[in-house]
């Protein structure tokens, strides 16, 4: 009788060795399996951040508007006609007239006091000034002033042009010339900072 139960005893612990062997098996292949699925994956996202850090980065306008035709105003009037081929609206809030841009500025009637067009013009938000670039010309269509430059700032805030640049002043009989100007926004008053010489219209 007792070698009987002895044989049933190493039955019964051969029975839990083979079911714990087959246990461990089944769960190191387990975290085997759940080992090898985490480093794909990690293979897998690493690879799409490289594609995603490879890409460029999209730095163009949010909004692109062609034939602009703009007024601005002030005290519910009518200070500024902007008009202009192409406009782009940035992300930053900042805009920019890649194909010219052309404003007239008007009197309290109504009338156009001065013109203004370049071949470039970039509006900084934050500054809150336009900058012009290429065949700057401003025009004062009451006195037929004229003001050639290859750059010019324009700050609405304080109705004001100014540049560092060359410029040059046409009137009715003279041609001033020198670097730097500020002039109002209606081109009725101006001055060149570093005068260079003036001709007369005369003489030429």
């Amino acid at each position: 009788m007792k070698q009987l139960n002895l044989r049933e005893d190493l039955l019964i612990n051969s029975i839990k060795t083979y079911i714990q062997t087959v246990m461990t098996m089944v769960h190191d292949r387990f975290f085997v399996w759940a080992a090898a699925s985490l480093v794909i994956w990690a293979a897998v996202s690493c690879d799409d951040r490289k594609e995603l850090m490879n890409d460029e980065l999209y730095e163009g306008p949010l909004v692109t508007m062609d034939s602009i035709h703009t007024k601005m105003s002030d005290s519910a009037k009518v200070k500024v006609i902007l008009k202009a081929p192409k406009q782009n609206n940035l992300e930053s809030g900042d805009r920019e007239w890649p194909k010219g841009l052309y404003l007239e500025y008007l009197n309290d009637d109504g009338t156009v006091a001065s013109t203004f067009r370049a071949d470039f013009v970039y509006y900084t938000a934050d500054d809150q000034l336009y900058k012009s670039e290429g065949n700057v010309v401003v025009i004062n269509t009451e006195t037929g002033d004229e003001l050639n430059t290859e750059e010019l700032f324009w700050s609405p805030a304080d109705e004001e042009f100014f540049t560092e640049r060359f410029v040059t002043i046409q009137t009715e009989d003279e041609i001033h010339t020198g670097e730097g100007l500020r002039a109002d926004q209606d081109f009725s008053s101006y001055r060149i900072l570093k005068p260079q010489g003036t001709l007369y219209v005369e003489d030429l």
